[in-house]
């Protein structure tokens, strides 16, 4: 294992950077890495080298964290570009998306006064199929034809949807308590 903190998380893990992860790679990759910097193998070496240790343990598993998430995976190679999705700052989405946030939130707001775990099931399940649609729009994106500016734009449209996830999660934990 490298010493190199300043290596792409990819390079990390010896992946070429890319959006479509296979995460079955993803995971042997991060677990034979976690395995040779897990901090009990160097338990017997000095105090510096048992620090080094715990640093690349740390950042191995960040790498694994960012990487595992689509999402966090987008932001990620966006940043290696130079690209700031913007997240906190821009929050101008194209009407259409905007008006149809109002009615998943309409919709969530309704099945969860009713107490309808079923109606938040069905919206968790549509909800999920509109995730993996922009995903793999993002993949095209990134992948693809590199087209940046799209990319940072779906980063934020999978950020409002993943808060939308959330709010479904919650609505049907009360729904069912």
């Amino acid at each position: 294992m490298s010493t190199d903190f300043n290596q792409t998380h990819f390079a990390l893990f010896g992946l070429t950077p890319c959006f479509r992860l296979d995460p079955a790679t993803l995971d042997r990759a991060w677990r034979a890495a976690a395995s040779e910097v897990h901090p009990d193998r160097y338990a017997q070496a000095g105090a510096a080298e048992q620090r080094v240790a715990l640093m690349l343990s740390t950042r191995v598993n960040e790498a694994y964290r960012t990487l595992k998430a689509p999402l966090d995976r987008a932001r990620y190679l966006l940043g290696l570009q130079g690209v700031d999705t913007g997240e906190e700052t821009n929050t101008s989405m194209p009407t259409d998306f905007l008006m149809a946030q109002i009615e998943w939130r309409e919709e969530i707001e309704d099945a969860s006064a009713q107490h309808d775990a079923e109606a938040l099931d069905q919206l968790a399940s549509k909800l999920r199929h509109e995730i993996s649609e922009l995903q793999a729009s993002l993949a095209t994106a990134l992948d693809d034809s590199g087209d940046l500016d799209l990319a940072a734009v779906l980063v934020r449209k999978l950020r409002f949807m993943e808060k939308l996830e959330q709010e479904i999660d919650n609505a049907s934990e009360d729904a069912l308590s």
